[in-house]
């Protein structure tokens, strides 16, 4: 069997699974995973971007050993990360700096000063993204004014999954679905924004070539071939490098169906998918984004907290010697008292890491809601509080597109979350198809598939993934409410 290796990088973790389809069915094999995040330093929140280089080495490695021990062939390679963070190459190809993180807090005054500078609607209406002090447009123009002599010294402004692309094989080249989240892009034309760099002093000479997912770049480094065990003549091949994109192509709806979908991980995303940008009134009024997809589609959907408010929870109770895992905790949550405390999960607060419990208390006694005192109505909290954005945010999705959306097919790890699927479908009166757990490898893997011929269309690739997925679980409203 033909198998194509997809390296997901998620901000908190990441893996490298082998997807292959024969005779019509798919076959997935996680061959590494690894924990990493990111480092303070005394410059900032970096990514340690050589440990998770090495990882991926090892995943590679471990993927090529079980390849021949099944007498499969790896036919290609390819990344998908995180969205927005972005680093610099000089003309020799290295890094110049390590790249910050987007949860990094020197980007908040450099958001209120571009939209000093350029407006809301200005920004919005070319770029079609979500306004967050996390997008790279702002983080950019903090290292331009803090630091111009880095961005002096670069060749090339590449996205974290491009960056491993190059050094996987020698290419540069910028992936569509990963710039656009960068509210540096224009959808409409898939190229740079480029008159809202002028005003913020952001040069332009850094700004590399923009393809489509499933461009082929080449093949494997030498060095890389004989660090991994993996022939040389593997290929790379950009994914939907955004791994929301990878996680939406690989979304098991059928042809007909009034679908959208909500990928659950740190983040959570819920949207439909478009063939056009959509930036009318209801759309910027609740700020939805318009980020670009696998096969040219318009990936609407907006940005809520997610997992990331039980993420930290957990981090912070383990720094003071509660060591429950996150299915130990969402028993406790499950137990507790349901919609006790339901609190605005787009507070800016929550997007920097620390201190989590104290914060969903700060907010619940801010707002006049009961104040969390247990790590189980803590974490019932966040996930009622997240249950009701979902809510929220379909609704005002239907007033901007004049749709409606009966399924929500829920992917990603968080689709793992039993009480999370059930408080969604209840609290949004709708059906919730949850599964697959790895959409976003599934996605990657599918569409390298598909640039080397196995695969028609989106169309099929998604078919592909209906047919092929078992661990899919159906939730009624009407069984849950």
């Amino acid at each position: 069997m033909q198998v194509h290796l997809a390296v997901d990088l998620g901000a908190e973790s990441g893996r490298v699974i082998a997807v292959g389809l024969e005779a019509g069915a798919l076959h997935f094999e996680e061959c590494h995973r690894f924990g990493h995040r990111p480092v303070e330093l005394p410059t900032g929140l970096h990514w340690n971007v050589a440990q998770i280089w090495s990882e991926i080495i090892q995943g590679l490695k471990e993927a090529a050993t079980w390849a021949s021990k099944q007498g499969h062939e790896i036919a290609s390679v390819g990344v998908d990360t995180w969205g927005v963070d972005w680093c610099l190459l000089n003309r020799r190809g290295e890094l110049v700096g390590l790249p910050h993180a987007y949860r990094d807090p020197r980007n908040g005054p450099f958001y209120e000063e571009a939209v000093k500078r350029l407006s809301v609607e200005r920004i919005y209406q070319t770029t079609g993204i979500q306004m967050m002090p996390i997008n790279s447009l702002y983080s950019l123009f903090a290292t331009v004014s803090l630091d111009p002599e880095l961005v002096d010294a670069a060749a090339h402004l590449i996205f974290m999954p491009d960056l491993f692309h190059y050094w996987l094989s020698g290419e540069i080249a910028v992936e569509r679905t990963i710039a656009s989240t960068s509210q540096m892009v224009d959808p409409r034309t898939g190229d740079w924004a480029r008159e809202l760099l002028e005003p913020l002093g952001i040069p332009q000479h850094p700004l590399s070539e923009i393809v489509p997912a499933g461009t082929l770049l080449g093949k494997l480094q030498p060095q890389v071939a004989r660090q991994t065990g993996l022939s040389s003549t593997v290929k790379v091949i950009t994914p939907g490098s955004h791994d929301t994109a990878s996680a939406v192509a690989a979304v098991p709806a059928l042809a007909g169906d009034d679908w959208c979908y909500l990928s659950s991980g740190t983040w959570s995303l819920l949207g439909c998918e478009l063939d056009e940008c959509l930036t009318n009134s209801e759309a910027q009024a609740a700020m939805f984004t318009n980020e670009v997809g696998v096969g040219g589609k318009i990936r609407f959907l907006k940005n809520i907290a997610g997992l990331w408010l039980v993420q930290e929870c957990r981090r912070e109770w383990e720094s003071q010697g509660m060591g429950l895992d996150y299915t130990e905790l969402t028993k406790l949550a499950e137990a507790a008292e349901p919609n006790r405390t339901i609190i605005d999960t787009t507070w800016p607060d929550f997007q920097s890491p620390g201190e989590m419990p104290a914060k969903i208390a700060r907010l619940a006694r801010e707002m006049g809601q009961p104040v969390p005192e247990t790590p189980a109505q803590t974490v019932r909290c966040a996930l009622d509080s997240l249950a009701d954005a979902y809510r929220q945010t379909l609704d005002r999705m239907e007033k901007a597109t004049g749709g409606h959306f009966a399924k929500i097919h829920l992917v990603g790890g968080g689709a793992r979350n039993d009480l999370l699927n059930r408080l969604t479908a209840a609290a949004t009166g709708r059906t919730v198809i949850a599964g697959p757990y790895e959409a976003t490898a599934l996605g990657n893997g599918l569409v390298q598939a598909l640039a080397l011929g196995e695969l028609k269309d989106l169309a099929d690739l998604r078919q592909a993934v209906h047919s092929g997925v078992r661990e899919m679980q159906v939730y009624h409203p009407e069984q849950v409410s």
